[in-house]
């Protein structure tokens, strides 16, 4: 089967008419990229292909040679040297990448044990006790704020504040026992 010959709309288009160099395209660019999908290693690379295909067609319009009337001839030549540049391309990229030197391991901050002996004790109680420590020791708020903020009495702050004050005391001269080790850099296993 024959396609529709280009010659009216590349003529336009040597002219200047975008739109009829976009009928060229819409007419050729399945084909093209087909062609490329055969001669780059990835989807994505063909796509590009077939872009970098009808840019050099556009700019270099003036050499483009039809033959029997047909643009796909020069398009197809186009998209084999595009591709092998590509692929040229991207074999220089990983050559390049392979010459560096491996990369340094950096230790996860999550993995790393900074958390001081009074962060680790606060991490051992209970959620209640946590809330009533952090809002009084650590946010600086008054027994009267607290008992606002956790709808309770005064009164209970006050004595649930002394019982959370002394269980953190009892988590900071406890040691904490872990199964993990951690490394000289930080590093837990």
């Amino acid at each position: 089967m024959r396609d529709e010959p280009d010659s009216g709309d590349w003529a336009m288009a040597l002219e200047g008419d975008g739109e009829a160099f976009g009928r060229v395209f819409d007419r050729h660019r399945h084909r093209v990229q087909r062609h490329c999908m055969r001669l780059v290693p990835a989807d994505t690379d063909a796509a590009d292909s077939v872009a970098i295909v009808f840019l050099e067609t556009w700019r270099n319009r003036a050499r483009v040679r039809l033959v029997d009337g047909s643009l796909l001839p020069w398009l197809l030549v186009t998209a084999t040297n595009v591709a092998r540049n590509q692929t040229r391309a991207a074999r220089r990229y990983r050559a390049a990448l392979d010459r560096l030197p491996p990369p340094e391991h950096v230790p996860d901050h999550a993995e790393r044990d900074e958390d001081g002996d009074a962060v680790r004790a606060l991490r051992r109680l209970g959620r209640n006790d946590q809330e009533i420590i952090t809002l009084s020791v650590l946010e600086g708020y008054s027994e009267r704020e607290i008992a606002d903020a956790l709808g309770i009495a005064p009164g209970t702050v006050k004595s649930r504040l002394s019982r959370a004050r002394a269980r953190l005391a009892a988590h900071l001269t406890t040691p904490v026992i872990s199964t993990s080790t951690v490394d000289r850099n930080g590093v837990r296993s």
